[in-house]
C-alpha cells in the first residue's frame, strides 16, 4: 500500500514537469491568428495578432480574397491586396501584433486575413474577415474527378556552374512528390511555377509533367526553374495546381562576383592602356629638345644600332690590293684641332700674324754667326 502511494506521487511530479514543456511545443506547432475586428471598411485599421509561431519568424500579413480559413486562398497572392500588406517579426515566443490596414482584395470575398512565414519553414494561417462594401460570391465548385495533393516537402536541386558567376541565368529543378486523392487519373497535369523576389507577387510560368498519376498512387515530379540573368537575393518558388498554392520554397541566390571582377579589371586595364598609347604617340610625334639629332648607323639598316665595342668592318674595293703597314714609317701624328700643331700651342706662340722670313738669328744658335 505504501509503495502504491510512493508511484502515485512520483507520477504526479512528473506529470506537473512535463505539463508545461507540452504547452509551448503544442502551440509552436498550431500557429494562430485573431483579428480586433470581424468586418470593417477600406480605410479602416485592425490590429492582428497570433501566437504559436517560430520564434523570431518574419511573417506577411495579407487581406485575401475568394478564400475561406477551411479552404486556404484559392487563388494564391494574386487574390490578395498585396500593396496594402504589412510584415511583422515575432518575439521570443513566437507572438506578435500588426495593425494592418483594410483594403479590397482583386478579387471577391468571402475574404480572410493570411498570415504566412516569409523565410524559412513554411507555415500558414486564416482568420475570416468580412471587406465592407466588398462583393460577395460563392467559392467555385472543386473539379470532379482526380485532384493532386504534394505529399512531401519541395526541394530545389542543382548547382551553379561557371557561366552563372558571370552573370548568366541561375537554373534549379523543383523536385516534390504528388499524389491523386479523387476517383479519376489525372494525365499529364499542367503545374504553375512562380518566383518571387523579396516581397513581390510571383511571377506565374506553366510546366507540364509528361504523365499519368492513378487514383491513391504517387510520382515524382521534377519542374525546371530560371530566374533572369544576374539575379540575386532572396527568392521565393511557389507550386500552384488547380488554382491554388501547394507549396513554397525559399531559394537564396549568389551575386554573379565574376561580373564585378571583370568591371574591376575593365577599369585598370584600360586606362593602363589609353596612357601607354599616349605616351607612345608623344614620344614619337613630339617635339626634340634643342641639339638633338637622330642619327642612324652607316653600313645598317634603318632602326637599327651598332653594338658597343665591336669594330666596324673595312670597305675594300674588288681588284685593289691590300695596304699593309710599313713598320719602317713612324706612325701618324694625332689629329688635333686645326688650328693646332703638335710643336704649337696658343699659350707659347709669340704672335698671332702670318708667318715671314725672318733674317735674324738668335746668338744662341749653334752653327750660326749672331749679328750685332
Amino acid at each position: 500500500m505504501r509503495g502504491k502511494r510512493v508511484r502515485i506521487v512520483v507520477v504526479a511530479v512528473l506529470a506537473l514537469l512535463l505539463l508545461p514543456c507540452a504547452g509551448p511545443a503544442s502551440a509552436a506547432g498550431s500557429p494562430t491568428v485573431k483579428l480586433s475586428a470581424s468586418q470593417a471598411g477600406t480605410g479602416g485599421t485592425i490590429t492582428v495578432s497570433g501566437s504559436g509561431w517560430r520564434p523570431r519568424a518574419l511573417l506577411m500579413l495579407l487581406i485575401c480574397g475568394r478564400s475561406t480559413p477551411s479552404k486556404g486562398v484559392l487563388g494564391g497572392t494574386n487574390s490578395c491586396a498585396n500593396a496594402d500588406g504589412r510584415a511583422v517579426t515575432t518575439d521570443a515566443d513566437g507572438r506578435f501584433s500588426r495593425a494592418l490596414p483594410v483594403a479590397e482584395p482583386p478579387v471577391p470575398c468571402p475574404c480572410v486575413v493570411h498570415v504566412a512565414t516569409a523565410t524559412g519553414t513554411n507555415a500558414q494561417a486564416d482568420a475570416a474577415f468580412q471587406v465592407a462594401g466588398h462583393p460577395v460570391e460563392p467559392l467555385p465548385a472543386a473539379p470532379a474527378g482526380g485532384r493532386l495533393s504534394v505529399l512531401t516537402d519541395t526541394r530545389l536541386e542543382g548547382g551553379d556552374g561557371l557561366l552563372t558567376w558571370f552573370g548568366a541565368p541561375p537554373a534549379r529543378t523543383l523536385v516534390f512528390t504528388v499524389g491523386n486523392v479523387g476517383t479519376a487519373p489525372v494525365k499529364d497535369p499542367v503545374f504553375q511555377v512562380g518566383t518571387a523576389h523579396g516581397v513581390f507577387a510571383p511571377r506565374w510560368d506553366e510546366r507540364q509533367w509528361r504523365g499519368t498519376v492513378e487514383p491513391g498512387k504517387k510520382a515524382r515530379v521534377e519542374l525546371p526553374v530560371e530566374l533572369t540573368g544576374g539575379a540575386h537575393g532572396d527568392y521565393t518558388v511557389s507550386l500552384r495546381y488547380g488554382g491554388k498554392v501547394l507549396a513554397e520554397q525559399p531559394w537564396g541566390v549568389d551575386r554573379p562576383w565574376g561580373v564585378t571582377l571583370f568591371w574591376v579589371l575593365v577599369c585598370l586595364v584600360v586606362p593602363t592602356a589609353v596612357f601607354r598609347v599616349g605616351m607612345a604617340v608623344v614620344d614619337r610625334v613630339g617635339p626634340r629638345p634643342a641639339g638633338h639629332r637622330r642619327t642612324r648607323p652607316a653600313g645598317g639598316p634603318r632602326g637599327t644600332r651598332r653594338s658597343a665595342g665591336r669594330p666596324r668592318p673595312s670597305v675594300r674595293l674588288p681588284g685593289l690590293p691590300r695596304r699593309t703597314p710599313d713598320p719602317d714609317r713612324p706612325p701618324a701624328p694625332a689629329s688635333t684641332l686645326p688650328w693646332f700643331t703638335p710643336d704649337s700651342d696658343p699659350g707659347t706662340a709669340g704672335r698671332l700674324s702670318a708667318p715671314h722670313d725672318d733674317h735674324r738669328t738668335s746668338p744662341m744658335t749653334p752653327g750660326r754667326k749672331g749679328s750685332t
